[in-house]
């Protein structure tokens, strides 16, 4: 059965929400990984598989370094485009648009959340920068367990941060014989809201 567009949620991101967890009831082992495309100052493309860490009506969230390559991208281009892709389901979904930093309380709640040592981690390792060694990396996040002690909440580390990929434009894509696929596109409209089409594959 192919998609029509009418059948699709009026808002792509309802509809995202339900495609990851199809996916996830599908069996992928990584529902929520997506590839994350960002851009520096003069246009050089980069890109990184990154967690989806939220579906909200303003966006998609997800948490890094932002000392990172994609954090510094960010900070001077602050547009990305995304694409997940689930082979159980044969489907792909494509999303551009605007990204902003999350507000530090919304970073906060996120950070407790985390398991103790991956907070460790964020703490040790300066994303993206190089180091000598794996030993070198490991006695960091052992010095750091040693100077939090067991039982000290972790603070929030003043680099580590959210940003909020607001979608312009979405994809939703699934494989089709003879590579006569379905894509339905979503174009954000100022004046009408999300105008859905199809699109030739």
């Amino acid at each position: 059965m192919s998609i029509d567009a009418d059948g699709l949620d009026p808002d792509p991101l309802v509809e995202l929400a339900a495609w990851v967890a199809q996916a996830e009831t599908a069996g992928h082992r990584l529902p929520h990984a997506f590839a994350l495309a960002t851009a520096d100052r003069t246009g050089r493309p980069s890109v990184r598989l990154v967690l989806l860490r939220g579906i909200e009506p303003d966006g998609l969230r997800f948490y890094t370094n932002r000392d990172s390559a994609k954090g510094r991208e960010l900070e001077v281009n602050p547009r990305a485009a995304a694409a997940f892709w689930w082979e159980q389901t044969n489907r792909q979904v494509r999303v551009s648009g605007r990204v902003v930093p999350l507000d530090e309380a919304e970073v906060t709640r996120y950070w407790a959340s985390r398991p103790r040592g991956h907070q460790l981690a964020a703490w040790a390792s300066k994303q993206s920068q190089p180091i000598g060694d794996r030993a070198d990396l490991e006695a960091q996040v052992e010095a750091l367990a040693a100077r939090f002690g067991p039982e000290t909440a972790i603070p929030l580390p003043s680099f580590w941060g959210g940003y909020r990929l607001e979608p312009e434009q979405m994809e939703f894509w699934e494989s089709r014989p003879d590579r006569l696929h379905d894509r339905i596109e979503y174009r954000r409209d100022p004046e009408r809201g999300w105008v859905r089409r199809r699109l030739q594959p």
